[in-house]
């Protein structure tokens, strides 16, 4: 990357602006032709979005989107919409055993109500969507596998063997169930700290899906991520990397790495809120802080060496095609090219990852990088502003190795097409910055950072 050192959040302003007007006429035409008894939205075909029957893992994203447009913008009319279909659609995935994402649905929908109700933005009462959370989270943590270093995981949909890098941010609804006095009730009445279980699996990813360049194998480099860790459920031991979504276990998924960005910088502020007695049982402040700095930092370090001058990434660093491009880093991404596609929804969830970890440890260096990938990706070609295509953000990838993607005739590769969480992720993070500029209290998922 090259990072502009001279932005400020306050000089995106005339693009957060353009983000919130072009977004308010999508939302209403999603909300117009995507009926949830359809499935869940989560990729656009020719500018229309699609449903994809694997798990409904973007509904949260989609009744989110309209809750973040009601923060960013006092549209009453989302607020009704996120809170009505919420109430309506999404009591399910709160009891949902079976996934690994209950941070993407439950805490995007009924955490941002509790939150809006906290702030004083919405009038209600938030013990339903207290008791909504705090059974999230529980449900969440059960869905765990122990490892043979004393440690453990919440294992991904893929069953007990697998540890998901993307897991790292469904770890906020064991916050939020902790932070409301919540705890996981086991066998014999055993009283599970949902704290405790968060910070074992931050530790677990960190350990397994992040890479910190000290030999672990021929492909360690300080900072990449494999997707997917994989475990012997008889013993607990790690077996081997490997990915669904990315092109090979030793090449680096870019969306995943994004997710390691976002998710330990997310737990590094909850941590900052917490009373040191909280964390005194799972060893202390000083060690889980180091843990989740050192993971933080390698991951955005990553992300800034092996991304385009603009903050733009490709879909994984080691795509085969990459070669054909030459020297691809060197001049902003290329979303247009013959060869493989970037990945515009990586972008949107890496940015918020970089400027908080760049708060949270006052580093420059992090917090310009994330103004810069905003800066680029709050304009064209990213931004959508056709009234037609109901994306919001362009050029994002779901699942290239299936082969999932839209390729638009006469082309070789997927591009122009948008995703529920890249234009949810774009959303969250333009709040987040309206937020620094002035417009309000400090913007996290718990509600608490001063």
């Amino acid at each position: 990357m090259k990072i502009n050192d001279g932005l400020t959040a306050a000089d995106l302003r005339p693009k957060l602006d353009r983000l919130w007007q072009a977004s308010a006429p999508k939302l209403d035409s999603i909300e117009r032709t995507c009926a949830p008894e359809s499935g869940a939205p989560v990729f656009t075909v020719e500018g229309r979005y699609t449903a994809r029957g694997w798990t409904e893992w973007t509904q949260g994203f989609q009744y989110g989107s309209a809750l973040l447009q009601y923060d960013a913008t006092g549209e009453r009319r989302f607020l009704d919409v996120g809170r009505d279909m919420t109430r309506r659609v999404m009591a399910s995935h709160v009891s949902h055993i079976g996934v690994h994402d209950h941070g993407f649905n439950n805490v995007s929908t009924y955490g941002a109500l509790w939150r809006l109700i906290r702030e004083g933005r919405v009038d209600g009462d938030p013990d339903a969507y207290e008791l909504a959370l705090k059974v999230s989270g529980a449900v969440q943590a059960a869905r765990w596998r122990a490892t043979a270093d004393g440690g453990g995981y919440m294992y991904s949909f893929n069953g007990p063997h697998s540890l998901f890098v993307d897991t790292i941010r469904s770890c906020r609804s064991l916050a939020l169930a902790h932070g409301l006095g919540h705890v996981l009730m086991g066998e014999h009445d055993a009283r599970i700290s949902l704290l405790g279980r968060m910070i074992e699996h931050a530790a677990a990813t960190a350990r397994y899906n992040v890479f910190y360049g000290e030999g672990r194998d021929a492909y360690d480099v300080r900072g990449r991520t494999a997707h997917e860790a994989v475990f012997n459920t008889t013993d607990g031991r790690f077996r081997c990397p490997s990915t669904q979504q990315g092109y090979s276990p030793f090449s680096t998924w870019t969306r995943g790495l994004a997710w390691a960005m976002l998710g330990f910088a997310e737990e590094l502020e909850y941590l900052a809120v917490l009373p040191d007695g909280d964390l005194e049982p799972h060893g202390g402040r000083d060690a889980v802080s180091a843990m989740l700095v050192r993971a933080a930092s390698a991951t955005c370090e990553f992300y800034v060496d092996n991304t385009p001058t603009d903050g733009i990434p490709y879909w994984d660093t080691g795509a085969p095609g990459l070669a054909e491009l030459g020297d691809y880093l060197s001049r902003p991404a290329d979303p247009f090219n013959a060869y493989e596609p970037v990945d515009s929804s990586a972008a949107a969830i890496a940015a918020q990852g970089l400027l908080r970890l760049g708060r949270a440890l006052g580093a420059d260096r992090y917090w310009q990088a994330g103004l810069t990938v905003c800066d680029a990706l709050f304009d064209e070609p990213y931004l959508s502003t056709d009234p037609g295509h109901q994306g919001l953000i362009l050029h994002s990838i779901y699942h290239r190795p299936n082969g999932w993607d839209h390729i638009p005739a006469g082309h070789r590769v997927p591009h122009g097409e948008s995703s529920m969480w890249g234009d949810y992720h774009a959303r969250e993070v333009a709040l987040y910055l309206g937020r620094v500029a002035g417009d309000g209290p400090y913007y996290t998922f718990f509600g608490a950072a001063e």
